[in-house]
């Protein structure tokens, strides 16, 4: 199981980027995949899950804002960010795990055996 992540840059404030996430070495409908960031002097934190079966959440902070789709043909992940705002600035990571069972991912980063090597987002003022 591989992920690398592509996409960031530097935007300003009410600007918009789009993530990808190419994937390989998974079955579909047996992994959850995520998307998280990272902060200076903040902790890791999911922004957008789908589960096994495609059940897409958000966390709170991005709904509205975010989107997270998946190109099974060209096995991408996507995470459209739109209005983006000085707090969203991070490092952002592709992540899965294995599952049978969750329909909705869990979004402890713990959980998550499988990571990209992250790509970083600057959104200045």
């Amino acid at each position: 199981v591989q992920l690398e992540e592509s996409g960031g840059d530097s935007v300003q404030t009410g600007g918009s980027l789009r993530l990808s996430c190419a994937a390989s070495g998974f079955t579909a409908g047996t992994y959850c995949m995520a998307w998280f960031r990272e902060s200076l002097g903040k902790e890791r934190e999911g922004v957008a899950y789908r589960g096994r079966l495609g059940t897409i959440t958000y966390a709170d902070s991005v709904k509205g804002r975010f989107t997270f789709s998946r190109d099974s043909a060209k096995n991408y992940l996507y995470l459209q960010m739109n209005n983006l705002a000085p707090e969203d600035t991070g490092m952002y990571y592709c992540a899965a795990y294995f599952t049978w069972t969750d329909e909705v991912c869990d979004s402890s980063p713990g959980r998550y055996r499988h990571w990209g090597q992250g790509t970083q987002v600057t959104v200045s003022s």
